[in-house]
């Protein structure tokens, strides 16, 4: 699993069959405006961010969760949600999973329980026309 934030913003995941470097760049690519700056942990498939368009900055988990100038915390508050929603389900199937993973996505990017409810309606009634 990949995902992305845009600070203060909206959530984008997608299920990835591996993490290399040839997998992420083009999807980081796609999502994210040349020259923005980008913090990612240490993983070594980041490298190839140090030599493109993109300011890259580097937090290191185990020496410094986050500081008060590079805060990473609202990726992880994603995740955070993201497992405690899918834990009442006491186990998802494979095939199924990346459709559990989008609603997690959809829940993050419209916490509003009122905002929810008026695109379901909206999108329901789409699908009956």
């Amino acid at each position: 699993m990949f995902s992305l934030l845009k600070r203060g913003g909206r959530v984008y995941t997608k299920i990835i069959l591996d993490a290399s470097s040839a997998t992420l760049i083009p999807i980081i690519e796609r999502k994210v405006v040349p020259n923005s700056i980008v913090y990612s942990d240490c993983w070594r498939a980041y490298n190839v961010l140090d030599v493109s368009d993109f300011k890259h900055y580097r937090i290191n988990h185990s020496v410094l969760f986050a500081d008060k100038k590079h805060p990473i915390n609202g990726i992880e508050n994603f995740w955070n949600q993201a497992k405690r929603h899918m834990r009442k389900f006491n186990g998802i199937p494979k095939e199924t999973f990346g459709l559990f993973l989008k609603e997690c996505e959809w829940r993050f990017n419209n916490p509003n329980p009122k905002t929810q409810l008026r695109l379901l309606n909206q999108s329901v009634k789409g699908n009956l026309n």
